[in-house]
């Protein structure tokens, strides 16, 4: 899975000289929290947060007048408030690594680049829904939590061993662990077509440990 397959295209932008009021308003008729930033070349200069909106605003310790507030934050652009070391991903990388920049930069959304065009826009709940599918998060069924080694062919044995009692896998993924235990693989399977009880049985004996096994609908 790429990112061009799960990214908002052609996002709502908002340009540097926009006051902190409109763009406030800006994400509130869109329904987003986050914007990016461009010049009027169209090129990528920052993005902003509604949070980063909010926090502009005097606080309750302020000593103007509560009818000056208003015309402060209309003088109060956009630039001021952005973040503009922004951290970016391409359209065609895999979403692996757009996961991996948003949770090394500590960011919920990145912008999606085409050279120097913004074409897109992934976060978050992009790349949860992802998860979700890939691990059948919409599909009932025998979800199976496991420990396993790491030896090669472990994973094409459960599998196999699946496919032998006609078992259909609607989601799977696995991660490796390694801690004062040793290193070994936790899996997860959300299987249709094989009751429970048998399912169990037919995949003991490639697996260390059932950590969970349950019905889902």
């Amino acid at each position: 899975m790429l990112v061009r397959e799960l990214m908002i295209p052609k996002p709502p932008v908002l340009t540097p000289d926009v006051p902190v009021p409109e763009a406030l308003k800006a994400m509130k008729e869109r329904n987003v929290h986050r914007m990016p930033v461009v010049d009027a070349h169209g090129r990528l200069v920052g993005i902003v947060a509604q949070a980063d909106l909010h926090n502009a605003a005097p606080s309750s310790a302020s000593t103007l007048a509560f009818w000056e507030i208003p015309g402060l934050l209309n003088r109060i652009p956009v630039e001021s408030v952005m973040v503009k070391d922004v951290a970016t991903i391409t359209q065609d990388a895999p979403v692996e690594e757009a996961a991996r920049i948003m949770a090394d930069r500590n960011v919920s959304c990145l912008p999606v680049m085409d050279g120097h065009d913004l074409v897109g826009l992934i976060n978050q709940n992009d790349l949860l829904r992802a998860f979700m599918e890939l691990l059948g998060g919409r599909r009932k069924g025998v979800r199976v939590w496991a420990t396993a080694t790491d030896e090669k062919g472990k994973i094409a044995r459960i599998t196999s061993a699946v496919a032998q009692a006609s078992g259909n896998i609607v989601g799977m993924g696995f991660v490796e662990i390694s801690d004062v235990k040793g290193v070994r693989w936790e899996v997860t399977l959300k299987v249709q077509d094989v009751p429970k009880a048998t399912l169990e049985q037919i995949l003991k004996p490639h697996v260390m440990e059932f950590l969970d096994v349950r019905e889902t609908v």
